[in-house]
């Protein structure tokens, strides 16, 4: 019973500071936003925010939000792939956008309307998530909680270029799930401003 009342605690807690979160970022970054929303317009066709079907808690599919950073069609040809370092699919302006995660902010939205939190594991594409469930057999676990624009993969890996990449980071997500407090939000979210700034991390 007070562990249950702890993580309803937590969980009231999280959702109070998800909004506070995304609410003061999309105000505070707003102009950025436009400034990345003129760029991307000016340097390659397509549209500004990219929405993508993701797969979210409980396996639910919801719209993610993304600034674009790829050019217009650019999985026409491969089908749903993870992005690497220099990956050709990606704009110029693209490149900046990812290396200082700026194309994540519009995900805000995401967390203001409860499909995503600020802290959580990675939302992945159905094709993906599907493919992922057949080769590692915990990875359901994974969507117990809601994804989030960061978490603890995300401060402590960079892409993916491998398989074994991909289980580590599970291995990172499935330790958050079982640790989760707000003393690890914390830590992740000040860990994710460092990650911002050195333009070093996952995606």
């Amino acid at each position: 019973m007070i562990v249950r009342f702890a993580r309803r605690s937590f969980e009231k807690f999280k959702r109070i500071m998800d909004l506070f979160l995304s609410i003061a970022g999309l105000t505070l970054t707003s102009p950025l936003v436009t400034l990345a929303a003129v760029m991307i317009k000016l340097t390659s066709k397509g549209p500004v925010v990219y929405k993508q079907n993701r797969v979210g808690k409980n396996g639910e599919i919801f719209k993610i939000y993304k600034l674009r950073t790829m050019f217009l069609d650019a999985e026409k040809n491969t089908g749903a792939v993870w992005a690497q370092e220099n990956d050709p699919r990606i704009t110029p302006v693209g490149r900046i956008l990812r290396k200082t995660h700026i194309d994540e902010i519009p995900q805000l939205l995401n967390v203001i309307t409860g499909e995503m939190s600020i802290v959580g594991p990675r939302p992945e594409r159905p094709e993906i998530v599907k493919d992922l469930k057949a080769l590692i057999h915990d990875y359901e676990n994974r969507l117990s909680v809601k994804p989030g624009i960061t978490g603890l993969a995300q401060v402590k890996h960079k892409y993916d270029e491998t398989i074994e990449d991909v289980k580590k980071k599970i291995k990172y997500d499935l330790l958050y799930i079982r640790k989760m407090c707000w003393l690890v939000e914390m830590r992740i979210i000040a860990q994710t401003f460092i990650v911002a700034l050195t333009g070093k991390g996952a995606r």
